[in-house]
């Protein structure tokens, strides 16, 4: 039985909204039909060479010209990659995190965009699949009060310079302006993450995360149905994005009902002056959960946020705390009041690596 973060809640065994844990590549018996291979082209870092459209739905033809930088790595074993993006715009710099993630029900992958300066809304996704060294991928969304179906394409992702394009259709996809264009040159094939550029500042937010990169083994107490606690083991990676302004987290959990994997993704928003946590089920991969929000005082973090179970409303809250370079805990309760909590997973991390 496939469970969302929702399903789970209700039964006391939330998957954790805000921690990640490692995930390596999948087996080739449980590869789903080879997706685990469709980025694997990607993987690396990129100088990217940008062309997009100045004006959006108005008939323009001009076009900004302009440079950029991204690192993409494999996550939930390969059915989910993470792409660490920053652009050169001529008004301004900017960064953004792009993860994708595979549902074998549907034989599509879902693409979401986060935008680094606007990150309290996390676009909508686009779905589709690859046929050869062609994709397509489309999702509605408003774009300036305007319904559009959104479509990505990426083209010959079999040479030495693959490209992508966006396109936007106000007729449900009988006519499209491409708005948006990327064409890739490899530099790396590790994948490194996207550093500061020279001279490049970001806000001091950007030390709250960095005692969770690198690689840790987890033990997990989780609160059953009846009651009383289960126990097993899981892994985290986890590497920052946008600057450390961000980070992506890939886990897997050993728990007593079966394996099973899932990606999380944080980033502050600037406007809110808050973290943001999103959440991924490997076993419900077109979904991302919603947002928790929250900061951190005196190196413990707090993150909050809403939901309904059995339709009734409630608050998710987690929590990290007892921070040292090596260690770190981590707690998820529920309340209905938002004033008691009941407590029904606590991890404790100690670091492998990194």
């Amino acid at each position: 039985m496939h469970l969302t973060r929702r399903a789970l809640l209700g039964h006391f065994s939330l998957a954790g909204a805000a921690i990640a844990f490692g995930a390596p590549r999948l087996s080739a018996a449980s590869s789903a039909d080879g997706h685990d291979k469709d980025w694997q082209w990607l993987e690396g870092n990129w100088d990217v060479w940008h062309e997009r459209l100045r004006e959006r739905l108005l008939g323009s033809t001009t076009w900004d010209k302009f440079g950029g930088k991204c690192s993409s790595w494999p996550t939930l074993g390969g059915l989910g990659t993470a792409d660490d993006c920053l652009l050169y715009l001529p008004s301004g710099s900017y960064r953004a995190v792009a993860p994708r993630a595979f549902d074998p029900a549907t034989g599509q992958w879902s693409i979401w965009w986060l935008d680094g300066r606007m990150a309290g809304k996390l676009d909508p996704p686009v779905r589709g699949s690859f046929t050869g060294s062609e994709g397509e991928f489309q999702g509605p969304d408003v774009y300036k009060g305007t319904p559009v179906t959104v479509r990505f394409r990426w083209h010959e992702t079999d040479s030495k310079r693959p490209h992508w394009e966006q396109g936007f259709s106000t007729d449900q996809g009988k006519s499209w302006e491409i708005n948006w264009r990327n064409y890739f040159t490899r530099t790396s094939a590790q994948p490194t993450g996207v550093p500061l550029d020279a001279g490049e500042t970001v806000a001091a937010e950007a030390a709250d995360w960095a005692f969770l990169v690198g690689q840790w083994r987890v033990r997990n107490r989780r609160r059953k149905p009846d009651g009383s606690w289960e126990e097993f083991n899981s892994t985290l990676s986890n590497r920052p994005v946008m600057g450390g302004l961000g980070n992506v987290g890939d886990n897997v959990f050993d728990a007593p009902g079966g394996t099973y994997r899932g990606m999380s993704m944080r980033a502050f928003d600037p406007e809110a002056r808050v973290w943001r946590s999103w959440w991924l089920d490997g076993r419900n991969p077109r979904d991302i959960a919603p947002a928790l929000a929250g900061k951190f005082d005196q190196g413990t973090g707090t993150l909050i946020g809403d939901d309904v179970i059995a339709g009734e409303k409630v608050q998710v809250r987690s929590r990290w705390s007892h921070v040292t370079r090596v260690s770190a805990r981590w707690e998820q309760a529920v309340s209905k009041d938002g004033k008691t909590w009941e407590s029904n997973w606590i991890a404790e991390l100690a670091r492998a690596s990194g």
